[in-house]
């Protein structure tokens, strides 16, 4: 039974869309639905269980989350921590497209680093599916929003609980989609019962200049580390005005000999670089003295939320 002081707290649901919004023309196409048709609200009532909870529901925008952008990210933080103000708010929990999910979990916890929890979730099938994944996805959030002690930017999906740091899509189909890697969840979620695995993240917000106009963010690009590269894209980056730039590396981060020269021409011209590894699992382990500075185990869609945000806040790439 829910703690009656949790109980009496409200939970506020932030609408984005993504598959579990999503409508197909047949309940047993799960490949080609439309992501982003159905309103919070209306997800909400196809979850009778939900109705033990105190809940208030926003519809913030309604996108495919391949689509997207640095104004909805911004909206989203600004609504997030606006709620998060609120003393009878206990948590939040967001409906979010899985492409993006793990970059939109990275940039709240770098913004924010909420005390209380943030829970993203998605689904794998749309709303429509024979065997739709959403509805126990969003009841499975709601019960760890509601869990007394839980903290930070959180994904919840198939039954586990990842932080913002650890999570990333490696499957681009099944509904077990998400993993944390070696560092594993952060806890279960089994009938309505939250059963902790590993500590809450425990971080400190960046200073808030990514209130400023989007218009002023920072350009920050990825460029990939591969047979035959060279440094042609990243001269025309810089070009464009590119001020970060990431580098999928292969392996354990290495770069191929003619993009490194590229890559250490645009530092020596100020501009910030990171390497990642394009490996499923793992990250950057260790590396030389005079290595690129590294992402340490940041995927590098999560290293490039991370370079821009340093950005903004006057930092460079770091080591």
């Amino acid at each position: 039974m829910q703690n009656e002081s949790v109980a009496a707290r409200h939970v506020v649901l932030l609408g984005t869309g993504g598959t579990i919004a999503g409508q197909a023309g047949r309940a047993d196409d799960n490949v080609g639905y439309t992501a982003g048709q159905i309103g919070v609200a209306q997800l909400l009532a196809a979850v009778p269980a939900l109705s033990h909870f105190s809940l208030q529901a926003e519809q913030l925008v309604q996108l495919d989350s391949k689509d997207m952008t640095h104004a909805v990210w911004q909206q989203l933080a600004l609504a997030v921590e606006r709620h998060l103000a609120r003393p009878d708010v206990a948590g939040i929990v967001i409906t979010h497209g899985t492409d993006t999910l793990e970059e939109t979990a990275w940039f709240l916890q770098r913004t924010l680093a909420p005390t209380k929890p943030v829970v993203l979730t998605a689904a794998m099938r749309p709303a429509t599916a024979l065997l739709a994944d959403g509805p126990q996805n969003l009841l499975d959030a709601v019960a760890v929003a509601t869990t007394p002690g839980v903290r930070g930017v959180l994904a919840v999906l198939a039954g586990r609980v990842h932080g913002a740091l650890d999570v990333r899509k490696w499957h681009g189909y099944r509904v077990d989609a998400f993993s944390s890697g070696d560092a594993g969840p952060l806890a279960l979620v089994e009938e309505g019962t939250l059963k902790p695995l590993r500590p809450w993240p425990v971080d400190e917000a960046l200073p808030t200049r990514w209130q400023a106009p989007v218009a002023e963010w920072p350009r920050v690009e990825i460029v990939a580390s591969h047979a035959g590269s060279d440094g042609t894209l990243v001269e025309a980056l810089i070009a464009l005005g590119c001020r970060g730039l990431v580098v999928q590396g292969t392996g354990n981060g290495t770069v191929h000999q003619s993009l490194e020269l590229a890559l250490r021409k645009a530092i020596a011209q100020g501009v910030a670089v990171l390497r990642t590894s394009r490996c499923l699992g793992g990250g950057v382990v260790g590396a030389p003295a005079d290595a690129l500075p590294s992402a340490a185990q940041l995927t590098p869609a999560k290293a490039r939320v991370e370079l821009l945000l340093r950005l903004l806040v006057g930092e460079g790439a770091g080591a």
